[in-house]
C-alpha cells in the first residue's frame, strides 16, 4: 500500500474517526485506525470501539492498493507536527512510513486481518434526510440533560423524533428535562409514519463534534430494529439503537405556571458563577430568592463561608425563595442562545421550566433542591 495524500486532510479523518478508538483495550487493534485504500482516488479510515464505529473517505492518490491499522493518536501527533501539505504513507511489512520533505517517520502497526468487520449498511429503506444545522444545534441543546452514559440506562439516552416537518429531542436524568423543537426543512417523515429512535447520548455528543469538521449540509439516518446509521457527507457513524420505553416525558411538563421572571442571561450566569464559588461541592446548591424585580443568589459551604450576588429582574409576584442545583443551570444557560430567559414558577418544590424568552420552542426543566432548616 502507497498513497499521496493531503495531510490535512488525512489529519481531518482522523479526528473524525479516533472518536470511536478504545485507548486501553483489551485488544489493542481498537486503539487503531483501520486504513485502506479505494479505487485510484480514495483512502477509507476506519474505527471502532464495538458499540460505535465511524468511517470516512479522504482523496488521495493511490500508487498501490491495500490495507493496514496504525495508531490514532500517534498518527494524529505525526500528522500534526508536518510542515508541508502532502505527504507520503507506504507499507513496508509490519511498518509504515510517512514521509513529507524531509521528514520521515516510521510507525509499528498492526495487521488490518486483526480489525474487527465493521457493517456500514443496514438492510430496509426506513431512512430520513434533513438540514444538519437544526439537527446538531438540537442535539447540543438537549444532550447535558442525559443521565451519566451506561449501556443499560436508558435515560443516558436522547429521545428523536420526527413528524412531518418537526424535529423533537428530548433528555432527562430524572431531576432535569431538555426539550427542543425544530423545524426541519424537507425531512422525509410524515405523520403517519413519524420516525422515532432512542440514541445513546454519548453517541449524539461525539456526532455534534463530528459534525464541527465535516461540511455537510444534510444528514441522513437510516435505521433497523437495533441498528443506525448516520450519514454526514463521506463521513458514517454506526452504533446500536438503545432498546426500552423512554419515559412520557411531555406529561412531566406542567402547563401553568402562575409566577414568572424573565432574567437577563448574562447576569444571571456571572451571578452563579460568582456565587457558586462558596457553594458546597457535594451538592451545588445555590439558593433563589425571587422579590420585588430582584433575584437574590446565595450559596455556601460549612468549611469555607458563604457568598450571595443579587441582580435586576423582571419579578412582580408574591416572594419566592427556591433552590436549585446550580450546575444544572449553568449547562442550560451557556447553551442557550437568547439574551432574555423566561422562568415559570410555582411553589418551592415544584418543576421549574427555564426557557428562551422568544420564539423558539427549548425548555430545560429543573427539580427544585429542599431547603434545611
Amino acid at each position: 500500500m502507497k498513497f499521496i495524500a493531503n495531510k490535512d486532510d488525512l489529519l481531518n479523518g482522523i479526528r473524525i474517526v479516533e472518536r470511536a478508538t478504545v485507548i486501553k483495550g483489551l485488544q489493542p487493534v481498537l486503539a487503531n485506525v483501520l486504513i485502506e485504500t479505494v479505487g485510484d482516488t480514495q483512502v477509507k479510515l476506519t474505527a471502532t470501539d464495538f458499540d460505535l464505529s465511524i468511517t470516512t473517505i479522504i482523496n488521495a492518490t493511490i500508487e498501490s492498493e491495500g490495507k493496514f491499522t496504525l495508531p490514532a493518536k500517534k498518527l494524529g501527533e505525526i500528522l500534526s507536527r508536518l510542515n508541508d501539505e502532502l505527504m507520503t504513507l507506504e507499507l513496508n511489512g509490519s511498518n509504515a512510513t510517512i514521509t513529507c520533505k524531509n521528514s520521515k517517520f516510521d510507525i509499528i502497526g498492526i495487521s488490518a486481518s486483526e480489525f474487527p468487520k465493521v457493517e456500514e449498511d443496514i438492510s430496509g429503506n426506513d431512512c430520513m434526510e434533513m438540514e444538519s444545522v437544526p439537527f446538531i444545534k438540537a442535539i447540543r441543546q438537549v444532550v447535558s440533560a442525559a443521565a451519566g452514559y451506561e449501556t443499560n440506562n436508558l435515560l443516558s439516552g436522547v429521545v428523536c423524533q420526527v413528524n412531518k416537518n418537526i424535529l423533537e429531542l428530548a433528555a432527562t436524568d430524572g431531576n432535569r428535562l431538555a426539550r427542543v423543537r425544530e423545524v426541519v426543512k424537507n425531512a422525509s417523515a410524515d405523520e403517519e409514519n413519524p420516525f422515532e429512535m432512542l440514541i445513546s447520548s454519548k453517541v449524539l455528543s461525539e456526532l455534534s463534534k463530528i459534525a464541527a469538521l465535516v461540511d455537510s449540509e444534510t444528514i441522513k439516518i437510516c435505521k433497523e430494529d437495533k441498528k443506525i446509521v448516520i450519514s454526514l457527507d463521506k463521513t458514517k457513524i454506526m452504533t446500536r439503537l438503545m432498546q426500552g420505553q423512554f419515559p412520557k416525558y411531555n406529561q412531566l411538563i406542567p402547563q401553568t405556571f402562575p409566577k414568572e421572571s424573565i432574567v437577563n442571561k448574562g447576569d444571571l450566569i456571572s451571578a452563579l458563577e460568582r456565587v457558586a464559588v462558596m457553594v458546597n461541592e457535594k451538592n451545588s446548591i445555590v439558593k433563589f430568592e425571587f422579590a420585588d424585580n430582584t433575584l437574590k443568589l446565595s450559596g455556601d459551604s460549612p468549611d469555607a463561608g458563604n457568598s450571595e450576588d443579587e441582580i435586576d429582574v423582571k419579578y412582580t409576584a408574591e416572594p419566592l425563595t427556591i433552590a436549585f442545583n446550580y450546575k444544572f443551570l449553568l449547562d442550560f444557560l451557556k447553551i442557550v442562545e437568547a439574551e432574555e430567559i423566561k422562568v415559570c414558577l410555582n411553589t418551592p418544590l415544584s418543576a421549574t421550566v427555564f426557557s428562551p424568552n422568544s420564539d423558539e420552542d427549548y425548555l430545560y426543566l429543573v427539580m427544585p433542591v429542599q431547603l434545611r432548616g
